[in-house]
């Protein structure tokens, strides 16, 4: 059980605004480095292959492929050092760590893409009528001539 102190620590630092991801995502991890006297922002964007940890130690691995080496990073989620992270595309994934794709190459690396699920009508257009509707009003159109 957590101590009442850390838990409140914990409480005053941890990020309100990190999006929602999940393993298979592409993401853009904006980094703030020191270098002397600036400061930068560099982007590292891969795929999200593993979430692990709660709360204040939360960690998250992104890899990417740069001329062929694969590199991969893990990011405290609530770092300062992280500037914020951008969700590019969502995955479809049946796992919660995808080790598998370091030894996969090329093509075989890719991840379908999470489709929204879209609500009929929902835009405001009028829903079109299926075959047994078109069928009925046709047959009414004929008992009425």
């Amino acid at each position: 059980m957590k101590n009442r102190l850390m838990v409140a620590a914990e409480a005053a630092t941890i990020k309100k605004d990190v999006p929602k991801f999940s393993v298979g995502d592409t993401v853009d991890v904006h980094q703030r480095i020191l270098e002397g006297a600036k400061e930068r922002v560099q982007v590292f964007q891969g795929v999200v292959i593993s979430r692990k940890g709660e709360g204040m130690s939360e960690m998250f691995t992104v890899r990417r492929v740069v001329q062929g080496e694969g590199v991969e990073r893990m990011f405290p989620l609530h770092s300062p050092k992280i500037a914020k992270i951008e969700v590019k595309r969502t995955g479809v994934v049946r796992r919660a760590k995808l080790y598998y794709l370091r030894e996969r190459v090329g093509k075989a690396t890719r991840l379908r893409e999470r489709k929204e699920k879209e609500v009929p009508g929902a835009d405001g257009a009028k829903k079109r009528p299926g075959r047994k509707k078109k069928a009925a009003a046709a047959a009414t159109e004929q008992k009425a001539e």
